[in-house]
């Protein structure tokens, strides 16, 4: 599966930051199943998605996703945070504006984020912001391994400077194992490569909460993550897997792939899985 742009132009919302940007795919009914609020990671976008939303509207779920703060077509400084709890305040924004104006807003909603957007809508669940009827998390940025000099840096940054920009660090060949993934990914003009200090101290902060308290979780939830994961730290999703409550998480480690499982030659494995856990919970 190949990462494609957005199908219809965004619409836009109030945010935290300013605009959001916002994209639909819809699904009419009788065939309507859901809906899926999709959360992208980060220096991405919700374009690089809309593969994710096509096999979704396959399946009969209608998918609506947004740019997050200072990524792609939103406002805000690029890769910053403007306060701890802002990312998780601009969710629940697009998830009362879903429910609002939704033609299936009796429907079932499910949250599904990749990376730094997995761990927004963890937060927004562990905190109680908004109730919603399932969860999928893909890759989460449940943990990161810095080293010595950014473990440094994250100790008085945040403090002193928390709005000051770095390069995030991230290397493009380990997005993906599919050569065309990467390229594409590092040819996108809306990626880029910003990251604040703030925002890397609510990353690894609110990462390293939700593994911890993961025996409390409460919402049904699949955790699909990557085996050889160099972007976030893979055995924090095997941690979360195993404390969580076996009747609520279910966890698949996929062994050879890298960070972006959706994009990977051998997708059709994860499709395969997110497919069977949605139709098992909400078919007609």
């Amino acid at each position: 599966m190949r990462a494609v742009q957005p199908l219809s132009a965004p619409l836009y919302l109030p945010g935290e930051a300013g605009q959001l940007a916002v994209y639909d795919w819809p699904v009419a009914s009788p065939h309507h199943l859901g809906t899926v609020l999709l959360v992208h990671g980060l220096g991405e976008h919700a374009g690089r998605h809309a593969g994710v939303a096509q096999h979704l509207n396959s399946w009969g779920f209608s998918v609506r996703a947004y740019d997050q703060q200072g990524h792609g077509h939103s406002d805000g400084a690029r890769g910053d945070l403007l306060r701890p709890g802002s990312l998780q305040a601009d969710l629940c924004r697009v998830i009362d504006d879903t429910r609002q104006h939704n033609a299936e807003a009796s429907s079932p909603l499910i949250l599904l984020g990749h990376s730094m957007g997995g761990l927004v809508v963890a937060r927004t669940l562990a905190e109680g912001l908004r109730p919603v009827d399932a969860a999928i998390l893909s890759s989460p940025a449940l943990g990161a391994s810095p080293n010595w000099v950014q473990k440094l840096l994250l100790a008085t940054l945040p403090r002193v400077w928390p709005h000051l920009q770095v390069d995030n660090g991230l290397k493009p060949e380990f997005v993906a194992r599919d050569p065309e993934v990467v390229m594409a990914y590092t040819a996108d003009p809306l990626v880029h490569r910003r990251i604040s200090a703030g925002l890397a101290a609510w990353i690894l902060q609110n990462g390293a909460d939700t593994v911890a308290h993961a025996s409390q979780w409460t919402v049904p939830t699949l955790l699909l993550y990557a085996g050889q994961d160099h972007l976030v730290d893979a055995q924090a999703s095997a941690r979360f897997a195993q404390s969580a409550p076996a009747n609520t998480a279910q966890a698949q480690c996929f062994a050879p792939m890298y960070h972006e499982i959706f994009n990977d030659p051998e997708a059709d494995q994860v499709f395969a899985v997110l497919k069977d856990w949605l139709l098992t919970r909400f078919s007609a």
